[in-house]
């Protein structure tokens, strides 16, 4: 299985980003999605996750601003960043489990089988 998160770039506080993940060797379904972030000396962060019924779940800091979801048709999963922040800049990540994770280990990047190999978020103050 092969992941891919793509999507990034460079945007001026306020604005949005669509990040996307797509995978090669499985489909979404039935799997759990995570993305996490990282910035320069920084550990890895929790964004968000999407489990294989749809639920949603975020981190404090992007929820209300960040929304996750699934298109099924195209198996691609989605990352929507709105009112983006200077501290939003870090290299997102999508990562994928072949099930569900149970909704109190989802921060928890080594619940994940198969990671992506990460697209840059800039946000520009």
């Amino acid at each position: 299985v092969q992941l891919q998160a793509y999507g990034g770039g460079l945007v001026q506080a306020g604005g949005s980003l669509r990040l996307s993940c797509a995978a090669s060797g499985r489909t979404f379904s039935g799997s759990t999605v995570g993305w996490f972030r990282q910035s320069p000396g920084t550990e890895l962060e929790f964004v968000a996750a999407i489990r294989p019924r749809g639920d949603t779940h975020y981190s404090d800091s992007v929820k209300g601003r960040f929304t996750a979801s699934r298109n099924s048709a195209k198996d691609t999963v989605y990352l929507e960043m709105n009112t983006l922040k200077p501290a939003d800049t870090a290299v997102y990540y999508c990562a994928l489990k072949t099930n569900q994770v149970i909704i109190t280990a989802l921060q928890m990047s080594r619940m994940y089988d198969y990671w992506g190999q990460g697209t840059l978020v800039t946000v520009s103050s």
